[in-house]
């Protein structure tokens, strides 16, 4: 199964008197990355709302955003700092009497000092946060590893349409690279002909060998078989049931260090081409694995 590691989803749950939103979005990622941004009053329950998150996906960033409302009509009481004031108040007289002012304080300039009347702190209630906080996560949680699931399978057919595509391209890379060892015989013939005058001398047994040794450098069957048995463990991985973009993206630096030493081998430039395509190809597989769980 493939998952992408891009998605986004949302929720939203009500418990007595307190409503939890939640807006989650997830990037790539090596590992899991979970960034949680959240109200104070829910810092108790952080590591809570992680091991959900972790419960279901594996890696990538998981950025959480949940916003709480409590509509308890106690919320909007206030309370004066009385410390703050009465310092307030001490360094206002001290400036009169330093400066000889003859000004009263009364209360509205005391008030306008910041931070005099706070809104009254409130014990939260963990269990009914917890309560209207867990099934919102848990929700917002499974419906973005649906759309991660989603994604996934729109890759799963893209790179299914690629590795086809490189393997058909392999076997005509295979029926090509029967023309080398001919091909290199018939180049070291011109050659000697051309700085021989009498190629009838030369020994013919002596001629083939050479031309087996530079055929032989430039064999490049086992990177084919190799490749071959790249492209079916490929498939094995996409057809896995969890999720295995690490071990595909180690598989494409695989596949990359075949095409390499094919190229290298290469002696025509149609292969040498095709080579080239195939890399390509290759390129774009790596871009969407960078995308896989």
């Amino acid at each position: 199964m493939i998952k992408s590691m891009t998605a986004f989803s949302q929720a939203s749950h009500t418990h007595n008197t307190i409503t939890a939103d939640v807006t989650i979005r997830s990037y790539n990622s090596r590992y899991l990355d979970i960034a949680l941004h959240c109200p104070e009053s829910c810092q108790a329950v952080e590591d809570d709302i992680k091991k959900i998150i972790s419960k279901t996906h594996n890696r990538g960033r998981v950025e959480i955003r949940l916003s709480v409302q409590d509509e308890t009509k106690d919320l909007d009481l206030f309370e004066v700092d009385e410390k703050r004031a009465a310092s307030y108040y001490k360094a206002l007289d001290k400036i009169n009497q330093d400066l000889g002012l003859k000004g009263t304080i009364d209360v509205s300039t005391v008030l306008s000092a910041k931070n005099i009347i706070v809104p009254a702190k409130k014990e939260q209630d963990t269990k009914s946060l917890w309560a209207a906080v867990s099934p919102c996560i848990e929700e917002a949680s499974l419906e973005l590893d649906k759309m991660r699931k989603l994604e996934g399978d729109n890759l799963f057919f893209d790179l299914n349409d690629r590795i086809n595509y490189i393997e058909t391209h392999l076997k005509q890379i295979e029926i090509d690279v029967r023309e080398i060892p001919p091909m290199y015989k018939k180049r070291l013939m011109e050659r000697i002909s051309y700085l021989a005058a009498d190629t009838d001398a030369l020994d013919p047994v002596r001629l083939s060998q050479e031309a087996a040794i530079l055929a032989d450098k430039s064999d490049v069957s086992e990177e084919i078989v190799r490749l071959y048995s790249h492209i079916k463990m490929f498939r094995e991985i996409m057809d896995d049931k969890e999720s295995q973009g690490r071990k595909l993206n180690f598989l494409i630096q695989e596949f990359n260090r075949e095409f390499n030493t094919i190229g290298s081998k290469a002696g025509k430039a149609t292969l040498s081409h095709q080579v080239v395509d195939l890399k390509s190809e290759l390129e774009k597989i790596r871009e969407q694995v960078q995308n896989i769980e």
